[in-house]
This record gives structure tokens, C-alpha cells and sequence, in this order.
């Protein structure tokens, strides 16, 4: 699975404005190769919602980045928490549609050809989806905690990360409940592929 580090990408945002293509051109892998366009396009858009940076409008054609500073705590705090209770609530749903329809036993037989109704595929990639939205939730908690010196956000932080771990594990049980061990591996195996390491984003 190939990821890209947050941190490495916010190192290439300077405090002035910042276009994709120089955005692009400054971040490079580990073998200090450029990424693709299009990961570097999809990563700044996932650090837009995250509420790391601010795309800056000047025309339909010239639009530029700007790094977000967070002034209020309390403000970012229920920023995440809404991020948490909008995928909460995806998770939620896409399980019980998926579970009324006892499709995941058809899910864990074919992974790769999905011979499941396009309804029933789109319910199961948008749970997909919410999962990966909290993990790289999860992430960028971890790199804001370590960068902060207030204890007591530091301390609301941790809550976030941790109400967002339960939620992950209870999802999980819910996923491999009943099944057995070679479909629980084939699921885990779909799973894990869209779950990125703390502290990165998913390209």
C-alpha cells in the first residue's frame, strides 16, 4: 500500500502561498523521487478537510494553498468531533444495510469481482471509505498532540483518538462476527489495504 507522511508534505507548505505544482515539485519519497500528480492533488485535499491547510480561490483557473493556524482549541476540538460523528454515522449505516442484506458472507467469497448487486457495492465501499476518513483522522490527532504544549488539548486530543479507536474496533467485530477464519482473513486483507500507518495519508 502506498502512503505519503503528513508531516512531509506540510515541510514542503511554505507560510506564504503555496500552488500545487511547486507543492508538487518540493515533496519528494523516500528515494527523493517526486509523487505522482494526482497522489500530491488527492493528499492536499485530504489535508483541506483535515483542516491542516486552506485552498485560496483567485480565478477558476488560479487557486493557491495556505497553511491553517488553529488559535482555538476548543474550536478544533469540536471540528474533529464533527469529522467523527459524520463517518460515525456512514459506518453506522453502511453496516446495518450491509447486514440486513447478509451480504458480507458473498463479500468474503469474491473480494475481487464484488458478484454482489451495485447497491450492496456502493454500501460497502462507503464504509470502506468512513474507515479510512477516521484513520487518517487518527493521524493528524497524533501530529497535532505532538506538536502542542497545552495539556489540557493535548489531554481532549487523546479522547478524540481514543473514542475513534472504539469505534474502529467495535466495527471490526461487528465485520468478523460468525465468519470463519478464512473469510475473517480475506475481509482483514481488504481492510488493512485501505488503513493506512498512523501518521500518513492513503494515496
Amino acid at each position: 500500500m502506498k502512503e505519503i507522511s503528513i508531516s512531509s508534505i506540510l515541510k514542503c507548505i511554505n507560510d506564504e502561498n503555496n500552488y500545487a505544482d511547486d507543492i508538487w515539485n518540493n515533496c519528494l519519497n523516500e528515494k527523493e523521487k517526486r509523487y505522482r500528480r494526482k497522489d500530491i492533488s488527492n493528499s492536499l485535499k485530504k489535508l483541506e478537510k483535515l483542516g491542516f491547510i486552506k485552498k485560496v480561490k483567485i480565478s477558476s483557473t488560479d487557486t493557491y494553498y495556505k497553511k491553517t493556524i488553529q488559535t482555538n482549541p476548543d474550536d478544533y476540538i469540536g471540528f474533529i468531533n464533527d469529522i467523527i460523528f459524520t463517518n460515525e454515522s456512514k459506518i453506522k449505516e453502511s453496516l446495518k444495510k450491509l447486514e440486513d442484506r447478509k451480504i458480507f458472507l458473498d463479500i468474503s467469497k469474491d473480494l475481487v469481482s464484488y458478484k454482489v448487486s451495485i447497491q450492496s457495492k456502493k454500501n460497502y465501499e462507503k464504509l470502506l471509505d468512513a474507515i479510512l476518513n477516521m484513520t487518517e483522522l487518527a493521524s493528524s490527532i497524533l501530529l497535532v498532540k505532538e506538536t502542542s504544549n497545552q495539556e489540557k488539548f493535548k489531554n481532549n486530543l487523546t479522547a478524540c483518538f481514543d473514542e475513534i479507536k472504539e469505534t474502529l474496533d467495535k466495527t471490526n467485530q461487528r465485520i468478523i462476527m460468525n465468519r470463519k477464519s478464512n473469510e475473517i482473513i480475506i475481509l482483514q486483507r481488504n481492510f488493512s489495504g485501505r488503513i493506512p500507518n498512523l501518521g500518513y495519508l492513503k494515496l
